[in-house]
């Protein structure tokens, strides 16, 4: 009897959710604002806000290279992806224009029939932190914390939500580093440079400038325990010294986007699994297990391979890496280990 109620504990745990555990946050966008004009009706302003919002979705889980293949969509095609929307709130602001702002969400499962049909990856980046230097280099003179305008205007004027640049504070011990390596500062060591966070993702941006029609900047960076380094060239045109620097940010902000969503890319295509083992205990820890794996993003499924009085043997389709699904259960109080070659799962 007792073996028959756990059975039946079982089934309505994960049959009650569809067995369908992903969170889909990752394609509701918040906040997209429309002017009204006098005449504009309701669906006017609704039309505009879709498409403002799928090009803003875009640009935060694809790669650019990837935002061509979807440039051609047409709007019949792109309302066709829309869950659903509402009006958050009507504002005035001081020139007395109207403005409705809109929350959109967009579905998941035609999103991804969408990008498995163009073949694209996209990215939810967990980890938005990170940890910048941008340093000067002008007439063999080298400027950090002082007269540096990308040191102090990188967050002016930011058009980016992907990404929370941090700066650090001036320090004497970053100077002397730097000096030390003044003559090739590629050689400089990041786990030394940014000692204070030995787990976050950092970069070091240098922008040698040599009054030439094109300036290279160069990149130095840790993305998720990954180094990389690069260069890109940007041309100068006419621009001042202050549009140019302005230049220098927008788009090493866009490069350094880019490379952490590449870091981070789910491919539909290729889904992987897990057999787990779950302990069964007297807290209800697979009721607990359940709630918490609807938090986890990439987790698409859950299925039920086995069962018996003592252990829950479950099968988990997720999209991305293995080491992210760990990190993102890990947040949830998930622990996944392998023992031999068997993986355990406990709820913490």
């Amino acid at each position: 009897m007792k073996s028959y109620k756990l059975y039946i504990f079982i089934l309505i745990v994960f049959l009650k959710t569809g067995n369908v555990l992903s969170n889909p946050n990752i394609f509701h966008v918040n906040n997209i604002t429309v002017e009204e004009k006098s005449n504009d009706s309701n669906d006017v302003l609704a039309n505009q806000a879709i498409q403002k919002g799928f090009k803003e979705l875009l640009n935060k889980i694809l790669l650019k290279e990837d935002l061509i293949k979807l440039g051609k969509l047409q709007y019949s095609e792109i309302k066709e992806l829309v869950s659903y929307y509402q009006v958050s709130n009507k504002i005035s602001d001081e020139s007395e224009l109207k403005k409705t702002n809109f929350n959109i969400t967009f579905d998941k499962d035609k999103m991804h029939h969408l990008f498995h049909k163009k073949g694209i990856s996209y990215s939810k980046i967990s980890d938005k932190e990170l940890f910048i230097l941008p340093i000067l280099k002008k007439n063999d003179k080298i400027f950090i914390y002082n007269q540096n305008y990308l040191y102090d205007n990188w967050n002016e004027n930011s058009d980016t939500k992907l990404i929370e640049f941090i700066l650090p504070l001036e320090n004497i011990e970053i100077v002397q580093n730097i000096n030390l390596n003044r003559n090739n500062l590629l050689n400089l060591d990041l786990t030394n440079l940014f000692a204070e966070y030995p787990e976050k993702n950092i970069a070091l941006i240098i922008v040698e400038e040599n009054n030439t029609n094109i300036e290279k900047v160069y990149f130095k960076t840790r993305i998720l325990g990954t180094n990389f380094i690069k260069n890109i060239n940007i041309k100068r045109l006419n621009l001042n010294e202050k549009e140019f620097y302005k230049k220098v940010i927008a788009k090493t902000k866009q490069e350094i986007s880019n490379l952490i969503k590449s870091q981070d890319l789910i491919d539909i295509r290729t889904p992987s699994f897990l057999k787990a083992n779950l302990k069964i205990d007297e807290k209800n820890n697979l009721v607990e297990l359940n709630k918490r794996l609807k938090k986890i993003d990439s987790v698409e499924n859950v299925y039920i391979q086995k069962f018996n009085n003592d252990i829950v043997i479950l099968k988990i389709k997720y999209l991305g890496k293995l080491d992210k699904i760990i990190r993102q259960m890990d947040s949830q109080k998930i622990t996944l280990k392998l023992f031999g070659n068997q993986w355990n799962i406990k709820v913490n």
